[in-house]
């Protein structure tokens, strides 16, 4: 019996900040105390068109949250609940949600519309609401049903395919809502209000339909409604409209050929003259034509076809596109520079003529290159801006042997221009010349449109355009970035770079230091720079300089230790600027360690290092800890055993890294430095191993860490075991169970979902990466604490090599783990008997003898020979 709660619901409201906390309490003890009367109640208040409307709202909104959550532990927990409550209680919740359709309140509407889809997508997978699809379309064939019952209707069918799978429903199904959707989409029966719910309805079915498009009569009659709509007076329903042919080119690209001359005068018409919301999307609907050429022509080569598996639509409709794209470049908006998160015309035209070039490669140049020359010395910033802006943009794609001269050509023209009197022209211009270094920069692989005699200009130009605007000074931070790079492992002539490193070092530092950028962006660009130029710099030649950096840094970061905190906008800025200054130290420390000579530095200054470390922990911010826990991972690398020293003080950091669940990438990271602390210390981690291995024990117990930690916390098994060899003993009955269980799991994963191939993927290399480790700890004083565990682990390895979506990885650490068994229990009489039966070993290492990777090749011999000999003993 559903109870009367709109009191409680309008003082959860209340301005009152006692009423509102004394309201939420007491809805909070009844949901608590009594789940199914607490969500009868609200469906009851959400169906009841007497009540107010924002009781009602919030009722919606409630029953919403009680039955999902962003976090999918969250989620299953809500699930359950559902699932456990009595079928009449849901029953009437389903009944009141489906008639507050009928709502003359177009937000209880809505609202139950989004409630209706989260019960759905808990019942209809379990096949426990079979008649909700035929109760919905009932509405639709009812002549009677009023205009909004429909509207209402349709949303409905939207939202539950969205938050169904296309295997949930049956074909007939599927047809019947397509049939009721594409009916409400047309223009002589329905309301405006209707055929917009309809055509984004249909965006949601599209999904369901792969047999309908297979079908050319249904396919025909869908495409003809769908280009009809884009027609509509209504701009709405003409935007919907568009969003549904992006997602046909995407889903049913192979059915296009017959429409594409009426795309093509479709989605010209709405470039040239309709509303910006609906160009945008006429233009997304080539990009998705060129997403998805680009990726049948990436993956033809592997399928050993010659011809690619496409239409080549973009190159037979090129002569039209392209000057149909360059004339959206000419659409800027006063203020575009000034905000990364606009999108408009000319930045959607733009990045589609980048998506042309990357399709066609070399035909693009030709249609490009006389707009650029027409438009590149014009006295309106318009067209200025617009041709730097096409050149730019079809920089990747074309061969280096086309882009070349042109980019000679106009590379000392481009400097120049940042000079440009307007702000728009020299924020693009930066944006290009970083696009050159970062494409046609590569001095290590023998060719650069940069030479040594125009280094010196080039460098010139962009550190005297750093004092530009903070938008063009983060573009050019950018140039610098892909500059450096470039010259990043290029033998003799990573020298060139040398004599401006003082240079590029001060204007980053000064740019970082800037207060005019108004929010932190510039700052972090300029730090990430600057993080590049050290990493790609000569050691040999500019340590003394990188030496220097070290204490300015570390000054820095002494300094926010000081900032006065008063607000929670100063915390923040404290946190990034931690972060960041953490991130430079990083580089440096992994910079100065990687040569012997250069190494003593950071040993020197490792002390003042680590307590300014300590200091920023203090802080309390998660991004700093993720920062400063990878600097102190690199400084625990640089240090080795003398970081013992800092342990007593760290340990305490550690453990709350490990505790984090709810900034799970904070937890990540500190698992990974306990492998780097793990390899720096060896054995003399063991103090503190009780309490590293209990709190990782613990996290992989956890139903609330995110899934993303536990492959690295397997790995982590592997590096105490390494480090602490026969003191891993006691940890074995508790770790071993639990790498056993995950390989269970491994062997149940869903391989349809992509997403969890590359979970799937991490797991096992993880868990073959722990047992490596832990054998690796055991072989010369216990190898026999192993042998219980070695059948299961081959029988996981054996499962693995059967599975042809492994990744490479997962091969390298399945065929090591396999000789590192061979090694350690060589000497066990059993050892010979295990790998006897062990039939699938030989085809394994056979397929993996033939790979063209070379460390696989070697890795296999390895272990050919370890097993050789187990055989032979």
């Amino acid at each position: 019996m559903a109870m009367e709660i709109t009191q409680f619901l309008l003082a959860a409201q209340s301005a009152d900040a006692k009423v509102r906390t004394e309201a939420e309490s007491s809805l909070r003890q009844f949901q608590e105390h009594n789940l199914p009367v607490f969500l009868l109640s609200l469906s009851v208040e959400l169906a009841n068109n007497e009540k107010p409307a924002e009781s009602r709202r919030l009722a919606g909104i409630v029953l919403k949250n009680s039955l999902d959550a962003k976090d999918t532990g969250r989620k299953e927990q809500l699930v359950q609940q559902w699932m456990a409550i009595d079928i009449s209680v849901k029953s009437q919740i389903k009944d009141l949600l489906l008639r507050t359709l009928g709502s003359s309140v177009p937000e209880a509407r809505h609202t139950s519309a989004q409630v209706i889809a989260k019960v759905a997508s808990i019942e209809i997978p379990k096949k426990l609401w079979p008649e909700l699809i035929g109760s919905l379309l009932n509405n639709m064939t009812q002549q009677e049903r009023p205009p909004a019952v429909k509207q209402a209707t349709l949303e409905t069918l939207g939202y539950v395919c969205e938050e169904i799978s296309n295997q949930d429903l049956v074909q007939e199904e599927v047809n019947a809502v397509l049939t009721a959707v594409v009916q409400g989409m047309n223009l002589a029966e329905h309301s405006p209000e209707v055929r917009l719910a309809a055509t984004r309805a249909l965006y949601n079915a599209l999904e369901f339909a792969q047999t309908n498009f297979e079908n050319e009569m249904e396919q025909n009659y869908i495409m003809k409604v769908v280009c009809d709509t884009a027609l509509s007076k209504e701009v709405e329903i003409r935007q919907a409209a568009f969003e549904c042919l992006v997602a046909i080119a995407s889903a049913y690209y192979d059915v296009l050929e017959p429409y594409m001359q009426t795309l093509f005068e479709l989605t010209s018409n709405a470039v040239k003259g309709d509303e910006e919301t609906v160009a945008l999307q006429a233009i997304e609907f080539w990009s998705s034509i060129c997403d998805e050429e680009i990726e049948r022509e990436f993956e033809s080569p592997e399928s050993g076809d010659s011809e690619p598996s496409h239409s080549r639509f973009i190159e037979k409709a090129l002569p039209h596109l392209v000057p149909l794209l360059l004339e959206t470049l000419l659409k800027q908006e006063e203020d575009q520079d000034q905000d990364d998160t606009i999108w408009n015309i000319s930045m959607a035209g733009g990045t589609c003529l980048g998506l042309v070039a990357r399709t066609v490669g070399d035909a693009i140049v030709p249609l490009v290159m006389p707009f650029v020359e027409s438009n590149i010395l014009k006295p309106d910033w318009h067209c200025r801006e617009a041709a730097i802006y096409a050149f730019g943009s079809i920089l990747e794609g074309p061969t280096i042997e086309k882009l070349s001269p042109l980019v000679q050509a106009g590379l000392d023209f481009l400097l120049n221009a940042k000079k440009d009197e307007n702000n728009h022209v020299k924020d693009t211009t930066a944006w290009t010349l970083s696009r050159i270094f970062e494409l046609l920069h590569s001095p290590a692989s023998g060719f650069s449109v940069i030479s040594p005699e125009n280094l010196k200009r080039v460098i010139g130009v962009l550190l005297e355009s750093i004092n530009d605007a903070p938008n063009v000074a983060e573009k050019v931070c950018g140039a610098i970035y892909y500059l450096v790079q470039g010259y990043e492992d290029a033998g003799p002539s990573s020298s060139l770079l040398s004599p401006y490193l003082t240079n590029i070092i001060s204007c980053l530092i000064a740019t970082a230091d800037r207060t005019d950028g108004g929010d932190s962006k510039l700052r972090s660009s300029a730090y990430e720079t600057l993080n590049e130029v050290v990493r790609c710099s000569n050691i040999a030649e500019t340590s003394p300089i990188i030496a220097q950096l070290l204490p300015v840094i570390m000054n820095k970061l002494g300094q926010t230790v000081e900032i006065q905190i008063i607000s929670s906008d100063d915390r923040e800025k404290q946190g990034d600027l931690q972060a960041s200054l953490c991130g430079v130290l990083q580089v440096i420390i992994q910079k100065l360690s990687s040569t012997d000579e250069t190494k003593k530095i950071i040993l020197q200054a490792a002390d003042q290092i680590m307590i300014l470390f300590l200091r920023v922990f203090g802080c309390r911010s998660s991004t700093v800890h993720e920062e400063a826990m990878l600097a102190i991972g690199a400084l625990a690398y640089a240090t080795g055993p003398q970081f013992e020293r800092y342990m007593v003080e760290f340990y305490k950091y550690l453990e709350m890294g490990l505790q984090n669940f709810e900034e799970y990438q904070v937890c990540a990271i500190t698992v990974g430095v306990v492998g780097d602390i793990c390899r720096a210390l060896d054995d003399k981690i063991l103090p503190y191993c009780d309490g590293i291995m209990g709190l990782l024990l613990k996290d992989l117990a956890s139903s609330e860490l995110h899934r993303s930690v536990k492959p690295p916390i397997f790995s982590c098994f592997g590096d105490i075991g390494l480090a602490i060899g026969e003191h891993f003993e006691k940890y074995v009955p508790y770790a071993l169970p639990m790498m056993q269980g995950a390989a269970e799991i491994c062997a149940q994963m869903d391989t349809a979902d992509e997403e969890m191939v590359d979970y799937g993927n991490q797991l096992r290399r993880s868990i073959f990466e722990a047992y490596s480790g832990i054998l690796q700890g055991f072989k010369s004083v216990k190898p026999d604490m192993m042998m219980p565990y070695a059948q299961h682990l081959l029988k996981f390895i054996e499962l693995v090599s059967r599975d042809r979506e492994r990744d490479v990885s997962v091969t390298k650490a399945a065929v090591a783990v396999m000789g590192d068994l061979a090694d350690a229990l060589g000497s066990n009489t059993n050892a010979k008997l295990l790998f006897k039966d062990c039939a699938f070993c030989n085809y394994f290492l056979g397929e993996c003898l033939q790979s063209d990777d070379e460390q696989l090749k070697e890795t296999a011999s390895w272990t050919q020979g370890m097993i050789g000999r187990v055989m032979v003993s």
